[in-house]
Protein backbone atom coordinates (compact mmCIF):
# COMPACT_ATOMS: atom_id res chain seq x y z
CA UNK A 1 0.00 0.00 0.00
CA UNK A 2 1.40 3.31 -0.85
CA UNK A 3 2.55 6.04 1.42
CA UNK A 4 -0.19 8.61 0.15
CA UNK A 5 -3.38 5.84 0.20
CA UNK A 6 -1.93 5.06 3.98
CA UNK A 7 -2.39 9.17 4.85
CA UNK A 8 -5.43 9.20 3.18
CA UNK A 9 -7.53 6.56 4.62
CA UNK A 10 -5.90 7.76 8.21
CA UNK A 11 -7.21 11.24 7.46
CA UNK A 12 -10.43 9.81 6.60
CA UNK A 13 -11.22 7.65 9.30
CA UNK A 14 -10.50 10.71 11.76
CA UNK A 15 -12.68 12.95 10.02
CA UNK A 16 -15.08 10.40 10.06
CA UNK A 17 -14.25 9.89 14.07
CA UNK A 18 -14.96 13.50 14.87
CA UNK A 19 -18.42 13.52 12.67
CA UNK A 20 -19.49 10.56 14.94
CA UNK A 21 -18.33 12.13 18.12
CA UNK A 22 -20.49 15.68 17.29
CA UNK A 23 -23.48 13.64 16.37
CA UNK A 24 -23.53 12.11 19.95
CA UNK A 25 -22.63 15.76 21.51
CA UNK A 26 -25.29 16.68 19.78
CA UNK A 27 -27.83 13.91 20.50
CA UNK A 28 -26.82 14.57 24.62
CA UNK A 29 -27.20 18.41 24.14
CA UNK A 30 -30.91 17.76 22.89
CA UNK A 31 -31.59 15.47 25.66
CA UNK A 32 -30.00 17.64 28.65
CA UNK A 33 -32.05 20.71 27.39
CA UNK A 34 -35.14 19.45 25.37
CA UNK A 35 -37.20 21.07 22.99
CA UNK A 36 -37.39 24.83 23.81
CA UNK A 37 -39.86 27.27 22.28
CA UNK A 38 -38.56 30.86 20.67
CA UNK A 39 -39.35 33.75 22.76
CA UNK A 40 -41.77 34.67 20.23
CA UNK A 41 -43.26 31.72 21.04
CA UNK A 42 -43.87 32.50 24.30
CA UNK A 43 -44.00 36.32 24.47
CA UNK A 44 -48.04 36.27 24.99
CA UNK A 45 -47.72 33.19 27.72
CA UNK A 46 -48.88 35.19 31.18
CA UNK A 47 -48.58 32.47 32.95
CA UNK A 48 -50.79 30.26 35.07
CA UNK A 49 -52.02 32.53 36.62
CA UNK A 50 -53.44 34.47 33.51
CA UNK A 51 -55.16 31.86 31.53
CA UNK A 52 -57.93 32.85 29.71
CA UNK A 53 -61.55 32.24 31.03
CA UNK A 54 -63.24 28.99 30.35
CA UNK A 55 -65.56 30.23 28.37
CA UNK A 56 -63.16 31.37 25.62
CA UNK A 57 -61.36 28.39 25.48
CA UNK A 58 -64.42 26.62 24.46
CA UNK A 59 -64.82 27.59 21.15
CA UNK A 60 -61.61 26.98 19.89
CA UNK A 61 -60.95 23.83 17.95
CA UNK A 62 -58.83 21.57 20.04
CA UNK A 63 -57.24 19.03 22.62
CA UNK A 64 -60.61 18.78 25.06
CA UNK A 65 -59.01 16.08 27.86
CA UNK A 66 -55.81 15.19 28.70
CA UNK A 67 -54.99 11.37 29.10
CA UNK A 68 -52.71 8.89 30.91
CA UNK A 69 -52.11 6.50 27.80
CA UNK A 70 -49.57 4.42 30.20
CA UNK A 71 -48.67 3.75 33.57
CA UNK A 72 -50.68 3.37 36.63
CA UNK A 73 -53.37 5.35 35.59
CA UNK A 74 -53.82 4.01 32.15
CA UNK A 75 -57.63 5.48 31.29
CA UNK A 76 -57.44 7.79 33.61
CA UNK A 77 -58.60 11.31 31.57
CA UNK A 78 -59.30 14.97 32.96
CA UNK A 79 -61.00 17.76 31.14
CA UNK A 80 -58.29 20.49 30.07
CA UNK A 81 -60.47 23.71 31.87
CA UNK A 82 -58.15 26.05 33.30
CA UNK A 83 -55.21 25.07 35.04
CA UNK A 84 -54.38 21.73 35.67
CA UNK A 85 -51.57 20.59 38.26
CA UNK A 86 -50.23 17.04 37.78
CA UNK A 87 -48.22 14.90 40.25
CA UNK A 88 -48.63 12.74 43.05
CA UNK A 89 -49.83 14.86 45.69
CA UNK A 90 -54.04 14.30 46.05
CA UNK A 91 -54.69 17.97 45.99
CA UNK A 92 -53.20 17.88 42.01
CA UNK A 93 -55.93 17.97 39.84
CA UNK A 94 -54.18 14.57 38.10
CA UNK A 95 -52.91 12.37 40.73
CA UNK A 96 -50.43 9.93 38.33
CA UNK A 97 -49.72 7.65 41.27
CA UNK A 98 -46.04 7.05 40.08
CA UNK A 99 -43.13 6.32 42.29
CA UNK A 100 -40.93 8.46 39.98
CA UNK A 101 -43.35 11.98 40.30
CA UNK A 102 -42.90 14.60 42.54
CA UNK A 103 -45.98 15.56 44.78
CA UNK A 104 -46.59 18.63 42.38
CA UNK A 105 -44.34 17.81 39.21
CA UNK A 106 -45.70 19.71 36.56
CA UNK A 107 -48.42 22.27 35.69
CA UNK A 108 -50.51 22.43 32.47
CA UNK A 109 -52.40 25.55 30.96
CA UNK A 110 -54.11 27.21 27.97
CA UNK A 111 -52.10 30.61 26.98
CA UNK A 112 -53.95 33.93 25.48
CA UNK A 113 -53.58 31.75 21.69
CA UNK A 114 -55.40 29.56 23.13
CA UNK A 115 -52.37 26.70 23.19
CA UNK A 116 -51.23 24.59 25.71
CA UNK A 117 -47.85 25.11 27.87
CA UNK A 118 -46.61 22.79 30.04
CA UNK A 119 -44.34 23.88 33.47
CA UNK A 120 -42.09 21.82 35.31
CA UNK A 121 -42.47 22.04 39.13
CA UNK A 122 -38.18 21.99 39.68
CA UNK A 123 -39.31 18.08 40.03
CA UNK A 124 -36.80 15.50 41.04
CA UNK A 125 -37.18 13.45 37.57
CA UNK A 126 -37.93 16.23 35.45
CA UNK A 127 -40.67 16.15 32.66
CA UNK A 128 -39.99 15.22 29.04
CA UNK A 129 -41.73 16.01 26.17
CA UNK A 130 -41.56 13.83 22.84
CA UNK A 131 -38.52 12.08 25.06
CA UNK A 132 -36.97 15.51 25.83
CA UNK A 133 -36.05 17.46 29.18
CA UNK A 134 -37.85 20.46 29.18
CA UNK A 135 -36.15 23.54 31.49
CA UNK A 136 -38.65 25.99 30.55
CA UNK A 137 -42.08 26.44 30.00
CA UNK A 138 -42.90 24.38 26.81
CA UNK A 139 -45.71 24.33 24.02
CA UNK A 140 -47.65 20.76 23.81
CA UNK A 141 -50.31 19.89 21.15
CA UNK A 142 -52.13 16.75 20.50
CA UNK A 143 -49.00 15.12 18.43
CA UNK A 144 -46.53 15.51 21.76
CA UNK A 145 -46.42 12.59 24.50
CA UNK A 146 -45.88 14.10 28.01
CA UNK A 147 -43.73 11.35 30.39
CA UNK A 148 -43.50 12.22 33.92
CA UNK A 149 -41.49 9.23 36.02
CA UNK A 150 -42.92 5.86 34.17
CA UNK A 151 -46.19 7.51 32.94
CA UNK A 152 -46.82 9.10 29.63
CA UNK A 153 -49.32 11.54 28.57
CA UNK A 154 -51.07 13.03 26.03
CA UNK A 155 -53.71 15.63 25.07
CA UNK A 156 -56.65 14.14 22.72
CA UNK A 157 -59.66 15.72 21.44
Amino acid sequence: MSTILAATLKVVFLALMWLFILFVTNTIRTDLFGRTATAAELSDVPGPTGARPAARRRRRKGPSRLAVIAGRRTGTEVPLDGEISIGRSVDCVLDIDDDYASGHHAQLWQDSAGRWVITDLQSTNGTYVNGAKIAEPTLVGPNDVIRIGRSQLKLER
